[in-house]
């Protein structure tokens, strides 16, 4: 059922493909998100920006 869905969509977006300025902005967003994933695993994400970790992960009290 839900492989049928996506049949669908795929279908009307090759019937319809998204604009160039559609596009850009999506290419965009991903380059910021690896930005993101890279300035942190190098080391250069600020540590105001950064979690801290918990100490139990389990259900809270």
């Amino acid at each position: 059922m839900n492989n049928m869905i996506w049949l669908l969509r795929a279908a009307r977006w090759a019937r319809r493909p998204p604009s160039a300025q559609m596009a850009k902005l999506v290419l965009g967003i991903v380059a910021v998100g690896l930005a993101v994933v890279l300035l942190e695993k190098l080391g250069f994400w600020p540590d105001w920006a950064t979690l801290d970790p918990r100490r139990n992960p389990g259900l809270p009290r």
